[in-house]
């Protein structure tokens, strides 16, 4: 049993003095004397106005250590941001660098070897390297139309929740020969911020799920549950060990006040629930 505090000591002492005034003054009524009975009531009077004080002093300490509170929360909070503002920079410097940078430099090139074949009248090869350079171009286009995408889906901002996800699944589908099985209709009833960052952490999962497996299945939901709004993305690849994979999920989650679980899927993979509540999502 903890003790009791010092401010709840002090305010038990002045409640016994209050009533002890106000039987003070009781006793001078009955015995008919006026200056007893004012005695008791300005005993009892002065012992409740400290006790208010107290009372108002104890508030005013909960709500500075609730405003500090609140100010730690927001710091940890701004240096979590931060954080995670960083990495996708640098996330996406990296891809810049390795991929789309590296395939103009490796056109660049191969052009100039076309201008020195056409120079030196070797048609034939000039034609085979500009097809190669042509061929190197579209794949450097089609990586960045992913990353756009990746960044922003027009979809999702044109057409909508559902659609954005669709599109994602397939492309993921057919890029990895998975079935991506979809119930995201209730998601159209959310905000458009709670649909951006809902989709990024369904992104995420997918991802992850990939590089884990690959998966020959995977499941995306979005609908009711007890207590608030959930996303559900469930796959059969192997399960992931590593709690920090869940970081960035997690701290998307975090956004909309979503609690977030990960535990063994239906069918011997993973499954990564996240719930929302109502207030967050909805509009």
């Amino acid at each position: 049993m903890r003790p009791p505090t010092r401010s709840a000591t002090k305010a038990g002492s002045l409640v016994a003095l209050v009533v002890a005034g106000a039987l003070v003054g009781v006793i001078g009524i009955a015995l008919e004397l006026d200056w007893l009975m004012l005695l008791g009531l300005a005993f009892a009077v002065t012992a409740a106005g400290a006790m208010l004080l107290l009372t108002e002093r104890h508030q005013d300490e909960w709500v500075e250590q609730e405003v500090q509170r609140l100010e730690s929360e927001h710091s940890r909070l701004s240096d979590q941001l931060i954080t995670a503002e960083q990495e996708e920079r640098r996330r996406l410097a990296l891809f810049l660098h390795d991929g789309p940078v590296q395939s103009m430099s490796g056109i660049a090139l191969m052009l100039d070897g076309v201008i020195d074949a056409v120079e030196a009248g070797r048609d034939d090869e000039a034609k085979q390297v500009l097809g190669s350079a042509l061929e190197k171009q579209r794949q450097t286009i089609r990586s960045l139309r992913d990353l756009s995408f990746e960044l922003e889906p027009v979809v999702l901002r044109d057409q909508g929740f559902g659609p954005a996800v669709r599109a994602l699944a397939d492309h993921l589908g057919m890029s990895n020969s998975i079935q991506i099985d979809l119930d995201v209709e209730e998601a159209e009833e959310l905000t458009e911020h709670a649909q951006v960052a809902i989709f990024q952490i369904i992104r995420e999962a997918l991802h992850q799920a990939i590089r884990r497996g690959p998966p020959t299945r995977m499941s995306v939901r979005v609908a009711e549950a007890a207590g608030g709004i959930e996303a559900v993305i469930s796959d059969d690849a192997p399960g992931e060990r590593r709690r920090a994979s869940y970081d960035e999920i997690a701290e998307r989650a975090r956004s909309l006040n979503g609690r977030l679980s990960v535990d063994p899927g239906p069918s011997g993979g993973t499954a990564v629930q996240i719930v929302f509540p109502p207030y967050r999502v909805r509009r």
